[in-house]
């Protein structure tokens, strides 16, 4: 079926002729990376951004900076504190972002089941799905915090390579990020562990059976969520743009200092911290200054993303960033 588009794609030289488009990626790209090699360019596409829920068509990738926040407000909508945690909650997939009826369990359950059946199955051989669900599950439990494959593996009854071999198929399959931390020749003290997330984060409240928005809002897993939430809006800001790479990191040292988010430009830092509260202070962004004692790397301008309702200056280079300037 490709031969045909092959033809005219290289008879008039004109390029995004043909989309080819699917949910099941390990399927549709079968053979198809060695035929069209060099002409085609792959774009991955998750859940419904909250600009898109919206109807929002602002589409630069977020990055801290005053020119960015100028265009934004001409867009800006107003997200409520409720509409936050019930999109966290219910997650990004469409039909149970378009569809509020539909019912959040049954949904991901066959999300679940057909995800192990179907993707699983044909990428690698699992043995016991039972336990790869359990691994979903302790994965789940697990975001925002440092990834620890002896640890998932335990909970599991699983050995640490069948840890590791599982995680890279949640990773290959957008399931799980993995935020990469920030680290050059010069940084002797910096952890070297990613920190692990869920790119929806209504599978991983099913997983963790957090059944409604307000058992999520106050419960335990609160600011690794809403932090898990953040993170994944501006991963789809840059995947949106094409950009298959973010240039997105966190900072931390043994001395247990931690920036939550880095975004590296030209030689420049843009550092974030991520609070689920509505009342930031300058010690949230305490460690920012960690960043001016790393040679060739510039600090730019930062701030707290959070739940209060308007951008105000917290220093010089840092302010407030309400969520719905993502």
């Amino acid at each position: 079926m490709f031969q045909p588009c092959i033809f005219h794609f290289n008879r008039d030289r004109k390029k995004g002729q043909f989309y080819l488009c699917g949910s099941q990626q390990f399927r549709m790209m079968k053979g198809v990376s060695e035929s069209l090699a060099g002409r085609i360019g792959l774009v991955t596409l998750l859940g419904f951004s909250m600009r898109e829920r919206q109807g929002v068509t602002f589409d630069r990738p977020f990055i801290p900076t005053e020119e960015y926040f100028a265009a934004r407000k001409v867009e800006k909508t107003d997200v409520g504190y409720a509409d936050v945690w019930n999109m966290i909650h219910r997650g990004n997939m469409p039909e149970l972002a378009e569809n509020p009826d539909y019912d959040w369990r049954l949904f991901y359950s066959s999300y679940v089941n057909t995800y192990i059946e179907r993707d699983i199955k044909e990428l690698s051989e699992i043995g016991d799905t039972v336990k790869f669900t359990n691994f979903m599950v302790a994965t789940a439990a697990s975001v925002g915090q440092l990834l620890n494959l002896t640890s998932l593996a335990r909970d599991v009854g699983i050995s640490v390579p069948t840890a590791e071999r599982w995680l890279s198929i949640l990773v290959a399959s957008n399931i799980v990020y993995l935020l990469q931390p920030y680290s050059n020749n010069i940084l002797k003290r910096v952890v070297k562990t990613p920190k692990l997330y869920f790119l929806d984060t209504g599978l991983a409240a099913y997983l963790t059976k957090w059944t409604t928005p307000d058992v999520l809002k106050n419960g335990a897993m609160a600011g690794a969520f809403f932090e898990n939430f953040v993170l994944s809006e501006i991963i789809k800001s840059y995947y949106n743009q094409g950009v298959t790479e973010p240039p997105l990191y966190f900072y931390r040292d043994k001395d247990m200092n931690e920036i939550d988010l880095l975004i590296e430009e030209d030689g420049t830092l843009y550092p974030i911290e991520i609070k689920k509260h509505a009342d930031p202070h300058k010690r949230d962004i305490s460690a920012f200054q960690k960043l001016d004692n790393i040679p060739g790397m510039k600090r730019g301008t930062g701030g707290v993303v959070c739940l209060y309702n308007k951008p105000i200056s917290l220093s010089e280079t840092d302010k407030v960033i309400p969520i719905n300037y993502l």
